[in-house]
């Protein structure tokens, strides 16, 4: 199995999303020859798309080489980090991961398994006062459906809440990937 891990998050070594996605990455099971490809969205950022970028198939073909993919996405502003986006960008690619068919898209990067660890600094889960401004997972939820896969999710929110609501969402995220690895 090969597993593509992908991290967007600014905030180095003490951010959520890098920890959740670290935890679930560390408990996929690669002792048949896989392999884990790392891609750090900060340190290494690609550029915005432009025409000459869309022509470099190299992130696109590593995305279609992996078996899962694991992305830390934390929320900035009510949406991802531009750093993500670019990556998305050179992902969803008409003809290779979806097509235009006489019924609508048809999503062709199928059999992936993706989890995306999640973290918000606020509150933002379906019926908090704050639900209408979460657009991260929904985006992340509708482009890769787009595609053809069903993404799954580990959350850690409320995390600029206080530090021991921050420490408890960790936990319990962090709780979650074992549950996912299973």
């Amino acid at each position: 199995m090969t597993v593509l891990h992908i991290d967007a998050s600014i905030n180095g070594e003490s951010s959520a999303s890098r920890m959740i996605s670290r935890s679930i990455v560390n408990r996929l099971d690669t002792s048949a020859g896989g392999a884990i490809v790392y891609r750090d969205l900060t340190a290494n950022p690609l550029p915005h798309l432009t025409l000459d970028a869309f022509a470099d198939s190299s992130v696109l073909d590593e995305f279609l080489a992996a078996d899962t993919v694991v992305i830390g996405a934390p929320m900035y502003n009510f949406t991802l980090p531009t750093q993500l986006k670019a990556w998305i960008d050179r992902i969803l690619v008409a003809g290779r991961t979806f097509r235009y068919t006489d019924n609508g898209p048809e999503g062709l990067a199928t059999g992936k398994r993706v989890i995306v660890g999640l973290a918000r600094g606020g509150f933002y889960g379906q019926g908090s006062p704050a639900s209408a401004l979460e657009h991260l997972e929904t985006y992340l939820r509708g482009v890769f459906n787009f595609i053809g896969i069903e993404p799954e999710f580990v959350v850690a929110e409320g995390l600029s809440v206080s530090p021991e609501q921050r420490q408890e969402s960790i936990k319990l995220a962090l709780g979650e990937t074992v549950r996912l690895a299973a």
